[in-house]
């Protein structure tokens, strides 16, 4: 009986094991699709700028939406992010916030917390999921007092966010006939493994195009490091990682000074950089790496369309029916996201907000000289939480 019983709980621990990898594996591959069509349609939006967002982010209020909706608007959102069904959604998100709370070596916050006018309140099945689930916090609040309520939204985001994060809600955005606002936050902070010395970071030229440079201030490291020279994508790719090994930071540079648009073009397509980043091996290499801050507001209602993500932003097609007791005629009638990066001698700090081991090879040192536009990827654990693109241009 005893030999019985033991093998049954190891065959209990196994199953909740291989479980629990499906999970991870469904959330990476959900994420990674997502990343790579939603950093396609902003950069492609943004010509000509520095851009960083947080696709990871906006993932969190699609799936609770999600879990709101029936019907086509219900199979739209699941189709987004990647997930089967709902029962595979509640425990993908439910064992994310864990997750997250458990990587080392970072200070990582996420946050939800939804608001609905008084009188109103949320369906008691839903208001368990999000509770449960997501962790999110729910509040009436008065939606016709819009720069009151618009304040208190924007407090409670900056709070979650370092104050990185400022003014999310336009007070105009809110009025009587607003139902719910659903905000999502994500703050990031992490220090180098190997920090670049202050004293080493000096004014260097970077090409903004062939033709034209500029000064910027560069900082400068020598270590052993992750590297990859990927002829797919064309580009050479180096990761810097955070204390602990458990986040990195990873940047992608294109051979060509003019090679960025076709590199964006080639990472619509997440298998390409699976590839490129599963080939990269520990080098001595010698960096060179621009000093930046990058801050973007996504309008996520003119982005998410060209992503699948249509119905929600129509009053007939959005059946959240199960999101708000007693009113089943809820759409979202606005979508924006606030992202913000540094990246700095000490490592990088990135938030964003929104509203609804190989084997190391040594040898002679290499040269990794980050001096025209490059993409970046800012990773906890197998997952991207922001991206982005250096072009300089919009630096503040």
């Amino acid at each position: 009986m005893k030999l019985i019983l033991t093998l049954s709980v190891l065959v209990a621990v196994a199953m909740a094991q291989e479980y629990a990898e499906l999970l991870d594996k469904l959330l990476k591959e959900g994420n990674d699709r997502f990343t790579a069509r939603m950093f396609n349609e902003v950069v492609k939006s943004k010509p000509d700028e520095s851009v960083v967002l947080s696709a990871f982010s906006v993932m969190t209020p699609l799936a609770q939406l999600s879990l709101a909706s029936e019907g086509a608007s219900h199979n739209e959102l699941l189709k987004a992010i990647g997930l089967p069904n709902d029962n595979i959604t509640k425990a993908v998100f439910s064992r994310l916030n864990n997750r997250l709370l458990s990587i080392k070596g970072i200070e990582l916050k996420t946050a939800s917390k939804i608001y609905v006018p008084k009188g109103f309140e949320l369906n008691p099945e839903f208001s368990a999921i999000t509770r449960d689930v997501f962790k999110s916090e729910v509040k009436n609040v008065d939606f016709t007092k819009n720069t009151e309520t618009a304040k208190e939204i924007n407090t409670w985001v900056e709070d979650q966010t370092n104050n990185r994060i400022k003014d999310l809600v336009k007070a105009e955005l809110l009025d009587s006939y607003t139902r719910l606002v659903l905000v999502n936050a994500i703050y990031f902070k992490g220090k180098w493994d190997s920090p670049f010395n202050k004293k080493d970071t000096t004014e260097q030229d970077f090409y903004v195009s062939k033709g034209k440079t500029i000064k910027v201030p560069m900082m400068h490291t020598s270590d052993e490091f992750k590297y990859a020279d990927s002829k797919e994508l064309n580009a050479q790719l180096l990761e810097l990682p955070y204390k602990g090994y458990e986040a990195s930071f990873i940047v992608i540079l294109p051979k060509e000074i003019d090679g960025l648009a076709a590199l964006v073009e080639k990472l619509k397509d997440p298998a390409a950089l699976e590839l490129a980043t599963s080939n990269m091996n520990y080098f001595a290499i010698e960096v060179s790496l621009p000093k930046f801050k990058i801050e973007t507001e996504t309008n996520l209602k003119t982005v998410l369309p060209k992503m699948g993500v249509n119905r929600l932003f129509h009053s007939h097609q959005a059946q959240l029916s199960r999101l708000i007791k007693d009113d089943k005629s809820m759409f979202v009638s606005a979508a924006i996201q606030k992202a913000f990066i540094e990246v700095n001698e000490e490592g990088a700090e990135a938030a964003a907000a929104n509203a609804f081991t190989s084997d190391r090879i040594t040898g002679g040192p290499m040269q990794f000289i980050a001096n025209h536009p490059f993409v970046f990827l800012l990773k906890a654990g197998q997952n991207t939480l922001f991206s982005g693109v250096f072009l300089f241009k919009n630096e503040k």
